[in-house]
């Protein structure tokens, strides 16, 4: 296509340039873009342009990558993921800088005593925070914090070694069974009785440590657990667990937050507890904002508002 060329291409072209390599397809990639397909192809020949190099070869609107295009791949997707970094930090500083906290939750965690006390706590001594709170699902609440789109978790553990904890409550688990099950009916299980039956899955971005501990695996006798579906967020996974696809354990609170016709709730004797905790991550413990919450988080244990430790 020519020389070299002294334009660089902007990172709206590379997002653009992203997608069509995804669909493969001019009118697919706009629709999903919501831009014109004229409009997509123009900005892709400016991208070229400024590259030096054609990326795609036009079969009318279907397309096919250039060894060029191909070999640029994979640096596109670097430096597009490198500018969200880049996004996210400058907006977890500019939070910092005004005053606001984006605190994360999961489940039922933002109902919790703990967390009422805790943000509680945080006005009182910090009535100048202005605090977001944000529902978080399985896949996410702890990539929330790693990419600095919350600042600060409540969540049931455990979680990866770049994250610090504040515990601030403990309480059973309970298996979770379609009501429908022939073990459904008994006071209480152990993990012996329910081997063998499937466990709700997480998505792979999930960190397996987590859901190990969730799915109970291995059990005692290391046996290893056996997958069924994977959920989402927890509407998804009381409704395959409902539908008798699978089972799971939840925190006991999940009796009075998440009733549901077709569920039922058993106790297990030989099954370790669960925590609930405060997270942040290791290397912003130090930020005005993350410091305030984790000092009301301290208040709140050693003062028992609530919290059971």
């Amino acid at each position: 296509m020519g020389a070299s060329v002294s334009r660089e291409p902007s990172i709206h072209q590379l997002r653009l340039y992203l997608t069509l390599c995804e669909e493969l397809h001019f009118g697919r990639a706009a629709a999903r873009l919501f831009i014109t397909q004229p409009a997509l192809s123009q900005q892709i020949r400016e991208l070229e342009k400024r590259l030096g190099v054609r990326v795609v070869e036009r079969q009318g609107r279907t397309i096919t990558l250039t060894e060029a295009g191909q070999a640029l791949l994979t640096e596109a997707r670097a430096a597009v993921a490198a500018i969200d970094r880049l996004r996210r930090v400058a907006d977890a500083q500019l939070r910092q800088e005004s005053g606001r906290l984006v605190v994360g939750t999961m489940g039922a965690e933002a109902s919790m005593a703990h967390t009422r006390a805790v943000l509680g706590l945080l006005q009182d001594r910090h009535p100048g925070t202005t605090v977001q709170l944000v529902n978080l699902g399985f896949g996410d609440h702890m990539a929330a914090l790693a990419q600095q789109e919350a600042d600060v978790v409540f969540l049931r553990p455990p979680v990866t070694d770049d994250i610090e904890l504040h515990h601030l409550a403990t309480e059973p688990r309970v298996a979770c069974l379609c009501a429908d099950h022939p073990l459904a009916s008994r006071p209480q299980l152990t993990l012996a009785q329910l081997s063998g039956i499937p466990v709700v899955d997480m998505p792979t971005q999930v960190p397996r440590l987590w859901w190990d501990f969730w799915a109970a695996d291995p059990r005692p006798d290391g046996s290893r657990v056996r997958y069924g579906p994977v959920v989402t967020d927890m509407e998804s996974l009381l409704h395959t667990v409902a539908a008798g696809e699978a089972m799971c354990f939840l925190p006991t609170a999940a009796r009075e937050y998440f009733p549901r016709p077709g569920i039922r709730y058993i106790d297990v004797v030989d099954l370790s507890p669960s925590t609930s905790a405060l997270a942040w991550l290791r290397r912003r413990r130090s930020e005005a904002t993350i410091q305030a919450i984790r000092h009301a988080a301290r208040e709140a244990t050693s003062r028992d508002f609530g919290v059971a430790m």
